[in-house]
């Protein structure tokens, strides 16, 4: 593994995406298991953490196996972020990341994730004054405008961030009034790449190994980030890892989805409790499962079962049926 941040975030990194309810430290450490090179938590809220919640907190909280996992907060409030980024650093994650663009309506209309689009030149003030209060890295996760634009502002907004001192930028490219709409224009990545010497993450519609290195071919961004795709498939970043170095990797086995089911379900028991930590990973098992005999009746069964040795012993049948 590249021994700085700096050299970790050129060497065509595999990133997952920050998704709320999604990325916490279980389902970071499955990706990272599947091949993932760096991993970027929940949003967090900068006005919870500066009071204590617990949720919050909970976000924060890295484990012993978190050291490729950056930390990634939100706010309107350019002396909150950087007094949050001060909290934040104290976890000790890889780097700080400041999300400018979740495009969420009642984030985004509050000013910030992807508000602060509408305003770019406070964004780059804002990312200059976090930069300024922390001595870790600070990255920034944004879309190629607000929306809608004839002439995004992504190409002059990335060499502005880069003179402000922000260490890498990840590009989401959708305007943010897309949301997840439409398809994801990689080209003004490459315009941003093009200007900038830190590297640029190119992130949106990348789902396959052929779609990485598609991205990075027609954009020369540093890397891939990839969002919604993981959640089904967390295999992707095994197959993306393989492309990489010159081999293709085979989709999983039967024995692997269903072994992965498991995992995933006392694992997150182990982290929340039951019954909530089996309802929680319901939103994953119908992507581990498919393709497989009988799938629908299998998400079924397991989407009304709240018990994790009901469903461990449903699971452990359906592996011997199959064998």
């Amino acid at each position: 593994m590249p021994q700085t941040v700096s050299e970790l975030l050129r060497n065509r990194p595999i990133v997952l995406a920050p998704m709320e309810d999604v990325t916490d430290v279980v389902f970071r450490r499955l990706c990272r298991a599947q091949g993932s090179t760096i991993e970027v938590t929940e949003f967090v809220n900068v006005e919870g953490l500066l009071r204590g919640c617990r949720n919050a907190r909970r976000k924060i909280s890295l484990a012993e196996d978190d050291r490729t996992t950056a930390i990634q907060i939100y706010g309107s409030n350019p002396e909150r972020l950087a007094e949050a980024a001060r909290v934040a650093e104290a976890a000790k994650p890889l780097f700080l990341d400041i999300n400018c663009g979740c495009w969420v309506p009642k984030i985004a209309g509050r000013g910030a994730g992807a508000g602060w689009l509408r305003n770019p030149d406070a964004m780059v003030a804002m990312a200059k004054m976090v930069v300024q209060s922390v001595s870790l890295p600070v990255t920034v996760k944004t879309r190629i405008g607000y929306g809608p634009e004839s002439d995004m502002p992504i190409v002059d907004l990335a060499r502005r961030l880069e003179d402000a001192g922000v260490a890498a930028l990840t590009i989401h490219c959708r305007t943010a009034q897309m949301g997840h709409k439409g398809a994801a224009d990689w080209t003004w990545a490459a315009k941003a790449q093009s200007v900038v010497s830190i590297p640029v993450i190119v992130n949106g519609d990348v789902r396959s190994a052929d779609d990485a290195e598609r991205a990075l071919g027609e954009t020369h961004c540093a890397g891939v980030m990839v969002g919604r795709r993981s959640i089904e498939h967390p295999w992707v970043f095994r197959e993306i890892a393989g492309r990489f170095a010159g081999r293709d990797v085979p989709p999983p086995t039967v024995s692997e989805r269903l072994a992965l089911c498991r995992e995933h379900l006392r694992a997150n028991v182990a982290f929340r409790g039951e019954p909530y930590g089996v309802r929680v990973t319901r939103r994953h098992l119908s992507g581990y499962l498919h393709g497989l005999p009988g799938a629908a009746s299998m998400r079924q069964r397991l989407m009304q079962c709240d018990s994790l040795s009901e469903c461990i012993d449903f699971l452990e049948e359906s592996e011997a049926r199959a064998a």
